[in-house]
């Protein structure tokens, strides 16, 4: 006999983390727990956690504290934190004070008696109060024996400051009158004159700003799942002792009986008890054609009633809807993906202690050549000033804020940085049908006759149709535009239509509605083509004789198979994934150029699609614009949302085309592979520039002062350099 393991899913909010490595040392301590495997998510600061055994929730979230980190299990009522804001606040605060320091650092002219006192004044709060994350961040990962970039950040900043700070206090540079001298070189014997506070408000200001762009981006990461159970009702029409009252969807509860009007929102799960309608499915199983209902029949929540009254009895509520189970799909997905370390971050566990280490080797090796306690000190200071990662903060925000920048201008938003790194590693792209590669609209696509150049019938019959609600019979009349009139009309739920039209009896709609009529073979074959290409067919008889055959279905977008060349031009293997039949479905990817199809497949069968194309090794993007690709956007290595789809498709996604040209996703990914080259160059300059500069700063080459003013160029740099992307064309 098999056992089956039977695991419980535990999910936890997690607060301090200030990098990714943050995360990883959190998902490292949780996995040592015995029966534990554990998943942390920086962006969404959550802890997915599996056990296979009973574990307590309090001793899991005291494994989180002992790392220094707070954790608690969600709670729907407590308000969302807006880092973004605080950081916003620190940033500008930081900024206001830093500009005159740095303008009185480096214009001598600009000295005026008493101005070095007037810096200590405006450095104080930019030093201990908008720089505190980073000497918070830097003592608790020294309390776990741990380093970051924001050790680096708090060593450097807090050495320039104390260092001024004893120079003012201790030294010549306090007294009033005194300037500050503008020099490239450290000169044996002058520094204790020398003051550094520009240094430390550039440092934290310009990290800031990274810090800030880069919250803003990780803010959209928990919109997914709140856009998707939006999508739902907010009231239903409860019916009890033949009574209808409006009651807010929360008291709903299975076994109770609502009804719904046309054009309402089916307010949850349930069955037809009474009346028959068309009901719109597809923003959540992406089926084109309306589905007939009546008595029996399920019906889903969030789904639209088209045209009839119907009562229908729910049969699920709140968490255990089919809706409440998608949005379940895509958070599981959201916060199982793989933690993107940053270059930076993987870097600076060799780095930073690296630096440290030299600029006490700096310190000790220049007291020990005789230099003097303030020459060996300056030099130290400059080593850790030219050191601090400032053009690594920003590497990546700033050509992302460019690069999203000019998405947005071409139609294109990119979520993260991490995206980047996607979009060089796929090599599928999977596509929805409706609403992606066609219109999800229905429209008409061939009409038959039983006599050439006689469209007499067509007219009666668009005027017929023109009397219905259904989206067919919508299709049909919008292409026909007839203006004859109509009597005596009858809907037939689940077969058409029968109208007196100018005196004649009209019928459309199934074959079995007009299995009466005098049959023509033209028509009979026109139908039988349409229904193998997978299009909606009905027949037209007039007055007890088969006049004619309409077809509709989900056009195909102009634009679709040139995107779908430019994306295999990319070198993506293309796949159409559609819960539609195998029949509509080969007829969109023939017209389209796509060789691979899966169809008729259901929301959680997406999902698990992709998750087979992963287990294979492939990196899969998936494009899609509904509620049911909103799980399969987020499990893809890399979900692209057409911004003509749901909300909770587009929260899902990592990129979203603001335009329904599917085009747009070759650009898309062409646009974030550059946004990423530019990255990495930047990256590779900052890099360059520490390496080139500390040996001169532990050489007394370089004044800290220059020090400082160098850093800042390094990240001016990295700036022009990322606007080098504005000029990117699709």
């Amino acid at each position: 006999m098999t056992s089956t393991v039977q695991h419980t899913s535990i999910e936890l909010d997690i607060d301090g983390m200030t990098c990714a490595s943050c995360a990883a040392r959190i998902e490292k301590k949780l996995n040592k727990v015995d029966g534990v495997t554990a998943s942390v998510n920086y962006a969404t600061e959550k802890a997915r956690v599996l056990t296979d055994a009973p574990i307590p929730v309090d001793s899991l979230i005291a494994v989180v504290e002992q790392a220094g980190y707070h954790a608690s299990l969600p709670d729907p009522a407590k308000p969302e934190v807006d880092h973004a804001a605080t950081l916003r606040s620190r940033v500008l605060i930081s900024a206001v004070l830093a500009v005159p320091v740095i303008a009185l650092a480096m214009v001598p002219a600009w000295q005026f008696p008493g101005w070095q006192w007037v810096s200590l004044a405006l450095t104080v709060p930019v030093y201990a109060w908008a720089g505190w994350p980073f000497h918070r961040s830097a003592v608790v990962n020294a309390r776990h024996g741990a380093t970051t970039m924001d050790t680096l950040i708090s060593l450097g900043t807090t050495a320039a400051f104390g260092w001024s700070l004893y120079v003012l206090l201790f030294g010549h540079a306090g007294m009033i009158g005194y300037t500050h001298p503008f020099e490239f070189m450290l000169t044996r014997g002058t520094g204790e004159s020398s003051i550094y506070f520009e240094a430390v408000v550039a440092i934290v200001t310009f990290l800031l700003l990274g810090r800030y762009f880069e919250a803003r981006s990780k803010q959209k990461a928990g919109e997914a799942v709140r856009a998707l159970l939006q999508l739902g009702a907010t009231e239903a029409t409860l019916l009890r002792g033949g009574v209808e009252t409006r009651v807010p969807i929360d008291s709903l509860a299975a076994g109770d009986t609502f009804v719904v009007r046309p054009g309402e929102k089916i307010a949850t799960d349930g069955e037809v008890v009474e009346g028959s309608s068309a009901v719109d499915v597809s923003m959540v199983t992406g089926e084109s054609v309306p589905v007939d209902v009546g008595p029996g029949d399920a019906v889903i929540g969030a789904t639209v009633n088209a045209n009839g009254r119907l009562v229908v009895r729910a049969t699920r509520v709140g968490a255990d809807t089919q809706l409440a189970h998608i949005a379940r799909l895509v958070e599981q997905a959201q916060t199982g993906k793989a933690n993107v370390q940053r270059l930076a971050d993987r870097i600076s566990a060799i780095f930073v202690p690296v630096v440290i280490g030299l600029a006490l080797l700096t310190w000790v090796g220049w007291l020990l050549a005789g230099a003097g306690l303030a020459f060996a000190s300056s030099a130290a200071v400059a080593v850790l000033i030219i050191a601090c990662p400032c053009a690594l903060g920003l590497a990546t925000p700033t050509a992302l804020l460019v690069g999203t920048g000019r998405g947005a201008q071409l139609g294109v938003v990119i979520k993260g940085p991490e995206i980047l790194e996607r979009t060089r590693s796929v090599s599928t792209v999977v596509l929805d049908k409706t609403g992606t590669v066609t219109t999800g609209e229905m429209q008409v696509v061939q009409i038959v006759g039983s006599n050439a150049g006689d469209d007499s019938w067509l007219r009666l019959a668009g005027a017929a149709e023109g009397a219905s609600e259904h989206p067919i019979a919508r299709a049909i009349a919008a292409h026909v535009a007839s203006d004859a009139g109509v009597g005596g009309f009858e809907n037939l739920p689940g077969q058409g239509i029968r109208a007196d039209v100018e005196g004649h009896q009209v019928l459309v709609g199934t074959p079995a509605l007009v299995a009466d009529a005098v049959p023509d073979d033209t028509v009979s074959t026109g139908f039988a083509a349409a229904q193998a290409k997978g299009h909606t067919a009905v027949l037209v008889a007039v007055d007890g004789a088969l006049r004619g055959m309409i077809a509709v279905a989900d056009a195909v977008k102009p634009t679709s198979a040139e995107a779908i060349a430019q994306l295999t031009a990319l070198g993506l293997t293309p796949v159409l994934l559609t819960g539609d039949s195998r029949a509509v479905a080969g007829t969109v990817a023939a017209e389209v150029g796509i060789e691979r199809v899966i169809a008729e497949v259901l929301p959680a069968d997406k999902l698990a699609e992709i998750q087979r194309l992963q287990a294979d090794g492939t990196q899969v993007a998936m494009v899609g614009d509904g509620v049911n690709d909103a799980a399969a956007l987020a499990q893809a290595d890399l979900g692209i949302a057409m911004g003509t789809g749901t909300d909770a498709a587009i929260a899902a996604s990592d990129l979203t085309l603001m335009r329904g040209d599917l085009r747009l996703a070759a650009t898309a990914i062409r646009l974030s592979r550059a946004t990423l080259a530019t990255i990495k160059g930047n990256l590779f300059w900052a890099f360059a520039y520490n390496v080139a500069a500390i040996p001169l700063a532990a050489s007394g080459y370089l004044n800290p002062m220059i020090a400082g003013a160098a850093m800042a160029f390094s990240s001016v740099f990295v700036v022009l350099n990322s606007l080098r992307l504005r000029a990117f064309r699709a």
